[in-house]
């Protein structure tokens, strides 16, 4: 793999895993009251389905824009409050209270910074980090162990029909590289531009995050990390493998998750026997 693009890969995982894990360690903190998607109950498995199934609405409606819509306006203005909203998540907690107005100041800056240099890389994977670190930190803070790891297969065993049978995520993720969304991550390299979808980065967040939910309960912070810690850096290695493919093979797509949810497994069975979960 090109060094430049290993670098940049590692730099915008560890920087959105870290952000997302303070964010979800905050949440806890704070005992903000955990919801499912279906019912309150976070443990209950059925909020899975319903999860994949919000996935399944919001793709097909993208889809449908992407066929139908030839405009930018209605695209930026789903970033726009994409954007907002989870950076608010993220910058409420890492800025003290007394400075609040600083912590709204921020995702505002942002967004109109987005809206004027539509064109800048840097602040596009900065929406990114910042998106997926605060969605990914909500998700896996409101989500149990059993409903997150349900959801990581269903999702993995869609990646794969979407990828390789349907194609429409391929469909999906080329309208949305065209529009320059902060949905994407940005990885430029002298010959090439790879683009990562931020779900590569929200779904191992989103179990990171529940991982970490757990082990408090039984841990002081510096033991409580060390689950959520190895099970990350498991996906990690799993996404470098498959963009190292990507890498090797331009134009042929596929499926990271499949292949993280995999590892993130093994990391979590091995954390388990170390007694650190």
């Amino acid at each position: 793999m090109n060094k430049k693009l290993l670098l940049q890969l590692i730099s915008l995982f560890l920087i959105t895993q870290m952000l997302g894990l303070y964010t979800g360690y905050s949440l806890i903190s704070f005992e903000v009251e955990r919801e499912g998607i279906v019912n309150d109950n976070p443990d209950d498995p059925i909020n899975s389905i319903g999860l994949f199934i919000y996935i399944l609405v919001f793709t097909g409606i993208l889809l449908l824009i992407l066929k139908f819509y030839k405009g930018d306006l209605l695209f930026i203005a789903m970033e726009s409050i994409l954007v907002f909203l989870t950076s608010l998540i993220v910058f409420g907690f890492l800025i003290p209270e007394k400075y609040g107005l600083i912590a709204l100041i921020l995702p505002i800056a942002l967004v109109l910074s987005r809206l004027i240099f539509r064109k800048n890389l840097l602040l596009r994977n900065l929406a990114s980090v910042l998106a997926a670190a605060g969605a990914g930190a909500l998700i896996g803070y409101n989500f149990g162990i059993i409903p997150v790891s349900l959801f990581l297969v269903i999702l993995s065993g869609y990646d794969i029909i979407a990828v390789f049978y349907t194609k429409h995520m391929v469909t999906l993720a080329k309208g949305i590289t065209k529009k320059n969304l902060a949905f994407t991550f940005a990885l430029p390299t002298q010959n090439h531009q790879f683009e990562l979808g931020t779900g590569d980065m929200v779904i191992p967040l989103v179990f990171g995050v529940s991982v970490l939910t757990e082990t408090t309960k039984h841990f002081v912070l510096s033991f409580a990390l060390i689950s959520p810690i190895i099970v990350l850096w498991g996906s990690l290695v799993g996404l470098i493998l498959t963009i190292h493919y990507s890498s090797q093979n331009v134009g042929k797509a596929l499926p990271a998750l499949p292949l993280q949810t995999v590892i993130m497994f093994l990391m979590l069975g091995l954390c388990i026997a170390m007694n650190v979960f």
